[in-house]
C-alpha cells in the first residue's frame, strides 16, 4: 500500500498537474517536474497522475519503473553515480563501484543507513575518453580513481 502524499508532496503535484496534462506526451516532462521539485516520483502520486493524464496507473507504473532515473524514494543527501558504460567498464568502473558501495555502505539504488548518500548507476556521462567517470549530485568527476572516490567521500560526508 502507497503511504498517503504529504501536503507540500500534494501540493507539488497537484501544482505541476494542469502544465502537463493537456500536452502530447506529456507523462515525461511531468515525471522530470515532480522528481525535480521533490527529489523522486511518491508512489502515492500515480493515481493523481494517471486520472489527470488520462492514462492508466499501470502505463504510469510502467514509465517511472521502466527508466533508471526516476526514483520512487526520496534520494539520500548526496547522490552519487558511477558510470557503467562500456569506456568506463573498460577502464575499472566496477572495481571502482564495488568500493564505493562498500565506502558507502549501500548497494546500487539504496541510500546510506545514515541518510547521507544515495548509490545509483549512470549509463553514459559523457566521459568516455576521461574514464572512468562519476558525479556526485551536480558535479562530474573524470578519471576516478579508489584513492580519489575515498577522498571525495569523506570530504563530501565530513561537510555534510
Amino acid at each position: 500500500m502507497n503511504k498517503p502524499l504529504e501536503a507540500p508532496e500534494l501540493l507539488t503535484v497537484s501544482r505541476l498537474l494542469p502544465e502537463f496534462k493537456d500536452m502530447p506526451g506529456g507523462l515525461m516532462p511531468l515525471l522530470h517536474a515532480i522528481q525535480e521539485a521533490l527529489g523522486f516520483i511518491p508512489a502515492s502520486a500515480v493515481p493523481m497522475m494517471a486520472e489527470a493524464m488520462n492514462l492508466s496507473r499501470a502505463e504510469v507504473h510502467g514509465v517511472i519503473t521502466y527508466y533508471h532515473f526516476f526514483r520512487s524514494k526520496a534520494p539520500g543527501k548526496h547522490v552519487v553515480q558511477v558510470c557503467r558504460a562500456e569506456a568506463c567498464q573498460s577502464c575499472g568502473s566496477e572495481e571502482l563501484l564495488a568500493q564505493t558501495e562498500a565506502l558507502l555502505g549501500c548497494k546500487l539504488h539504496e541510500t546510506s543507513a545514515d541518510g547521507r548518500f544515495s548509490l545509483e548507476p549512470a549509463y553514459c556521462l559523457g566521459l568516455c575518453a576521461s574514464s572512468p567517470a562519476v558525479q556526485i549530485d551536480d558535479k562530474l568527476y573524470a578519471r576516478m580513481n579508489q584513492t580519489r572516490m575515498a577522498r571525495l567521500v569523506a570530504d563530501i560526508g565530513s561537510a555534510s
